[in-house]
């Protein structure tokens, strides 16, 4: 079938954002705590949100971006007074569950598969650092620009870049037919 690959990654995506549906009440949710089948995860969302906040606010920094850091997690233009807030760091999270569900469906051994998986998180830690960071940067002087930047470019963006991968790792785990 020549679509197989893509529907594969489809198919594992989807799984993977409607099983974190069905299993998360996180802040997305409007409930204000971390729960994961019934284990209070908080804490450790609190944690990852305040290193990607840190990070974000260091590579503002460095770009000479007047900017402080409040609460841990809360950035705050000084020239504009525009702020983003990294909520519970929920996305990085989500991102690397997805990313393991589609290394799970790659073709190969799963040792192959699982040695893979830092790699995937890896990632998705470092794009959650760059998304932030990006509409920081392009909406402090455009407010109005937040929802569009955040929820769609750089949202398909991910995922296309997580197709890219899944696509350059699923053709290293495939055995090749003249050595099997």
């Amino acid at each position: 079938m020549p679509y197989e690959g893509i529907i594969r990654f489809v198919v594992a995506m989807l799984a993977a954002n409607w099983f974190w549906k069905l299993t998360v009440l996180g802040d997305e949710d409007g409930y204000g705590a971390v729960i994961w089948f019934g284990l209070d995860l908080t804490w450790y969302f609190d944690v990852l949100a305040d290193h990607i906040a840190a990070a974000v606010y260091a590579l503002l920094r460095l770009c000479d971006q007047a900017v402080t850091l409040t609460n841990g997690s809360h950035l705050r233009f000084t020239d504009t007074g525009v702020g983003i807030s990294v909520v519970w760091g929920c996305t990085g999270i989500k991102q690397s569950f997805i990313w393991m569900i589609i290394m799970l469906a790659a073709r190969g051994t799963w040792t192959r598969k699982l040695a893979y998986l830092p790699a995937g998180w890896l990632f998705a830690y470092a794009f959650n650092i760059f998304r932030i960071f990006m509409v920081a940067l392009l909406t402090h002087h455009h407010p109005d620009w937040f929802e569009v930047l955040h929820t769609f470019l750089f949202k398909y963006l991910f995922y296309g870049c997580f197709f890219l991968l899944w696509l350059y790792y699923d053709a290293r785990l495939t055995p090749h037919p003249l050595t099997h």
